[in-house]
């Protein structure tokens, strides 16, 4: 099953309304990484098996590509764009509910998808 981590530009609402239904999710509010590197957050993910889940597309692209030059494995990243608004959790978490499920067996290192 995909275990996510919500970076700090989600609300840890989402997090919760996650494991409400049954989803493995964790925020970076929620286990002190608030103001911590993009670096930071995707070597947090990565080390505890966790698909890392931001709206922060060009940064985390980057480290993707910089992860795959170093042979640094993640869980891959899923970009939550835009058009989901920011405070709309519900909206969100159903539609991480639904690409769990979708994606059961988690995603394979280096994959950056958009929700």
């Amino acid at each position: 099953m995909i275990k996510y981590y919500l970076d700090e530009d989600l609300s840890p609402v989402i997090s919760e309304m996650l494991r409400k239904n049954k989803v493995d999710a964790a925020s970076a509010h929620e286990v002190g990484m608030v103001q911590a590197r993009d670096l930071e957050q995707l070597e947090y993910a990565a080390s505890h098996k966790r698909c890392m889940v931001t709206r922060n597309r060009n940064d985390f692209i980057r480290l993707t590509v910089q992860f795959f030059n170093e042979h640094r494995p993640h869980h891959g990243v899923l970009i939550i764009p835009y058009s989901y608004r920011g405070d709309n959790f519900r909206i969100v978490a159903r539609a991480l509910k639904a690409y769990a499920k979708a994606h059961a067996d988690g995603l394979s290192s280096y994959l950056v998808d958009f929700l």
